[in-house]
């Protein structure tokens, strides 16, 4: 339960639900980009699927979505809201990790470990958000990569660690919390696996539609992320 200020009588002016704050968090940047995806498709649909092969394709890249007005205002509104809650998230996290493994070096080392690479996530989120491919591109690739690796590392730690917590604290919820994110991990790695190997045949083979196929696991990547 999130609590706003306080009043005179020194009870909380708002409730939120934890589940609702959550929720909301990551509505914003799944329908600011699908948003910004539609409004590519209508508008901006020959400029925004254009490559290199100059071959026929469906569905604009991450950067093309998100590079372009309106859709660049639209998406670094979406992630500027998101992103400081989720910093909120990050620091939350690590006290909620130091406060079960008390005296576990091994676990508060890993604890640590997820609490940067969740830093680095958002940093890298925000970088590629503000900085298009076109003003950067060498920052927008490397704030992209930072991103994706981090976000992988850090989905790694985190099912270790509650993979522990499992064993050593009894609790349904604690122990459908770690599978899920088992799930997610292992889902994720997947897309990226797939995705790599379609864009890998997208560069080499300008197949046509080669570049959608990639994408549409990208984007589920992004969903997830």
């Amino acid at each position: 339960m999130l609590q706003g200020p306080y009043s005179s009588l020194d009870r909380p002016l708002i409730h939120l639900p934890f589940r609702s704050f959550i929720v909301a968090m990551v509505l914003l940047p799944l329908t600011g980009f699908i948003g910004c995806v539609f409004i590519s498709v209508f508008y901006h649909y020959e400029d925004s699927t254009y490559t290199h092969c100059k071959v026929k394709n469906y569905l604009p890249s991450i950067s093309s979505a998100i590079g372009r007005t309106p859709e660049s205002y639209i998406w670094r509104c979406c992630i500027g809201l998101h992103s400081a809650p989720r910093y909120l998230v990050t620091f939350a996290y690590l006290n909620f990790y130091r406060s079960r493994f008390i005296n576990r070096t091994p676990e508060l080392l890993l604890s640590a470990a997820a609490f940067l690479c969740s830093l680095a996530e958002n940093t890298g989120l925000l970088l590629l958000t503000y900085v298009s491919s076109t003003d950067n591109y060498g920052v927008h690739e490397k704030a992209f990569k930072t991103f994706i690796v981090s976000s992988l590392i850090h989905m790694i730690v985190t099912c270790r660690l509650w993979y522990v917590i499992k064993k050593n604290y009894v609790s349904s919820e604690e122990v459908k919390s770690w599978r899920w994110k088992l799930r997610l991990f292992l889902f994720n790695v997947a897309c990226c696996g797939v995705s790599y190997y379609l864009f890998w045949r997208h560069n080499h083979f300008c197949e046509p539609g080669g570049q959608t196929r990639s994408l549409l696991y990208i984007y589920t990547l992004q969903r997830h992320s």
